[in-house]
């Protein structure tokens, strides 16, 4: 499938009042005044940003500036004659192109509303709140558009032709019903934009699905050698401490953790010691800054699922040595399977209607936030990212230094893969190209070929290191064309759903010398369950600098398979099963399925087996030492 990434990140209609936040320390240049500018292109208009007038949260106003206008959404459709598009979109094509051909020339950028940074002080016990007063201009094209002028970024696909299609045409009568839903001018302009940006998603989708394109195996080939850096060559470099004030450290955190039971942010999950995920990346980036007294900032991306939860989190950092900038990425109506429509019928429908189009969504949210301009002007020139759960992700130096002295403006974190990854996105060469594959890309006929060890060995852990200049030309040039990652989801009341989303891994394709390194495991420690959880928790590791570390004590690099039921699948149950965490140091493989309890101080080695059938239950005693063991049927404490 050759997929395309869509317009530009735009304004969450829930959340477009809280501006993105910028939290300063005593480090650094932070309290200045900042000019920042939008993209030279000459369909951009230039805005400036100005720390000068304190206001409360929230007062931000969106503001066109413009003096040309454009045709909202909710603009009325005109029939227009058919055309071969229209025909494609109601009868596949014969013979689909390649997977990453190009197939029509740009077209000129969408509005774009932005909102500027919010200062919080960090000097004092109760933080001040700073409201910037921003000279804001919507971003539009010099000439009047028709409303199919495309965003950058997205597909080459005339999208005036695709709305002669008719599912085109019913999903743009609907965005204009979900716009026409929206009172305040201010906030529906906004929000029309965002639309706008999904429609012209949603087109290539129509389009691409008419084509029938999709990836051409035979072209699938295992990477070069030259294409994957071992991590163990990165030691002989020498390490230029400097470097680092040269670095900011993004956590994509927009997951709810529905999967393990929870309804907040994930990142609110305390995982060890009573800390969080998200005071974990604090201590670690506040322990760099002031051992090596330089200034990595902190960024987090949030969803509209997080954005409120991560601005109450963040208040208790105020007085820690770093700076904390959070920015909203996009949200997008969810898609009934059978109708082809938007599931919301209202702007302000419930949270279960929209969803966030994945992490790809990023390089858009850091351009149209302000947010790259904001690092670019403070002298950053690198970023690191990492999703929030992944407790491995923290700043390695000799990965920074491989990237500068290897003129690499973009690297990706591979590491080899297990049987518990078969899931995972891999890098592949196409056509002589380095390029990120998701298994929602393969053809079904393939998908074991995908899953095996065999042909791809490694597999992405979503640790991206980009040059912040190459992305800032990369997006004001041609822009990104990220493939579609068709995600077909249930809600609670059993409608089938399609969410369209797109990877940030997919951008490897755009940078120069760009490549993976294959790094050792220890920095892929995810959280995505709570199998998960109690290794994380367990005695294997322990903290230092927020860091984890992996005990001495245990004989194999390796970690142990945890495999827990679906008595144990949401955190409250895991709680409630687990008087205390057992021990595991020695342990080589655990399987726990059904009623099972474990009290305290109990210890596992090698490999251990607990099943309770239907109707059954097991409890294991306090200070229990199980070595290689079976358990089955009804056992209590007293029968142990």
């Amino acid at each position: 499938m050759s997929a395309r990434l869509p317009g530009p990140k735009q304004t969450d209609y829930r959340n477009r009042r809280i501006p993105p936040i910028l939290v300063p320390i005593g480090i650094g240049n932070s309290d200045k005044r900042v000019s920042t500018s939008a993209p030279s292109s000459p369909v951009f208009r230039k805005f400036s940003l100005a720390f000068d007038a304190p206001s409360s949260i929230g007062s931000t106003p969106y503001n066109s500036g413009s003096s040309q206008t454009r045709k909202s959404i909710c603009s009325p459709i005109r029939e227009e004659p058919p055309s071969d598009l229209a025909v494609q979109i109601s009868a596949p094509h014969d013979d689909p192109p390649s997977l990453f051909k190009r197939h029509h020339k740009p077209r000129a950028p969408l509005t774009r509303t932005n909102s500027a940074p919010l200062l919080i002080s960090t000097t004092t016990t109760s933080p001040v709140h700073i409201n910037p007063s921003p000279t804001i201009m919507s971003l539009t094209p010099q000439r009047a558009e028709s409303f199919n002028a495309r965003v950058r970024g997205s597909s080459h696909i005339d999208f005036k032709t695709a709305t002669t299609g008719v599912a085109a045409k019913a999903m743009r009568n609907e965005l204009s019903q979900l716009v026409s839903s929206v009172g305040d001018p201010q906030v529906k302009k906004a929000f029309d934009t965002e639309m706008q940006s999904f429609f012209y998603l949603f087109t290539r989708y129509l389009s691409e699905r008419a084509k029938s394109q999709e990836l051409d195996w035979d072209r699938v080939k295992t990477p070069e050698a030259s294409q994957i850096v071992p991590y163990s060559q990165l030691d002989s470099a020498p390490v230029d401490p400097k470097n680092l004030n040269k670095l900011a450290v993004l956590k994509v955190n927009g997951g709810l953790g529905t999967s393990m039971g929870m309804t907040g942010a994930k990142s609110a999950l305390e995982v060890k010691d009573d800390m969080t995920f998200l005071d974990l990346t604090v201590r670690q980036i506040e322990h760099l800054n002031t051992t090596s007294r330089v200034d990595v900032p902190l960024i987090l991306m949030t969803s509209f699922n997080t954005h409120d939860d991560t601005l109450r989190i963040i208040k208790k950092y105020a007085n820690q040595q770093l700076r904390i900038t959070t920015f909203n990425q996009s949200r997008y109506p969810r898609i009934h399977k059978e109708t082809l429509l938007p599931l919301p019928k209202n702007a302000d429908d419930d949270k279960a209607k929209w969803y966030p189009p994945g992490h790809g969504d990023l390089y858009n949210a850091l351009l149209h936030s302000g947010v790259l301009d904001q690092l670019l002007h403070e002298g950053k020139e690198y970023l690191f990212v990492s999703n929030s759960d992944n407790l491995g992700a923290v700043v390695d130096e000799k990965i920074l230094q491989h990237m500068i002295d290897s003129q690499a403006e973009f690297l990706m974190e591979v590491t080899d893969k297990t049987k518990a990854d078969i899931k995972g996105g891999t890098l592949i060469d196409y056509e002589g190209s380095i390029r990120l594959l998701e298994v929602a890309q393969v053809p079904s006929e393939h998908q074991e070929d995908f899953k095996s060890v065999r042909k791809f060995k490694i597999f992405n852990t979503n640790n991206l290191w980009i040059n912040l200049k190459a992305l800032k030309r990369i997006m004001e040039n041609e822009g990104m064309e990220l493939d579609i990652i068709i995600n077909p989801k249930t809600t609670d009341d059993g409608q089938a759903v399609v969410q369209l989303e797109t990877a940030a891994g997919a951008a490897i394709k755009h940078f120069r010398n760009a490549h993976g390194v294959n790094v050792p495991r220890n920095r892929f420690l995810p959280v995505k369950s709570c199998s998960d959880l109690l290794l994380i928790k367990s005695d294997l590791y322990s903290l230092k600098h927020g860091q984890l570390v992996l005990n001495e004590k245990r004989m194999f690099e390796s970690t142990p398979v945890i495999k827990l039921g679906d008595h144990f699948k949401k955190i409250q149950q895991f709680q409630k099963r687990f008087k205390k965490i057992p021990k595991i140091l020695e342990l080589d493989h655990l399987t726990v399925t059904g009623d099972v309890n474990f009290g305290r101080n109990v210890t596992l080695r090698g490999t251990v087996i607990v099943v309770a059938n239907e109707g059954q239950r097991i409890d294991i005693p306090d200070g229990c030492v199980l070595e290689n063991k079976l358990l089955s049927g009804n056992l209590n404490m007293i029968e142990l």
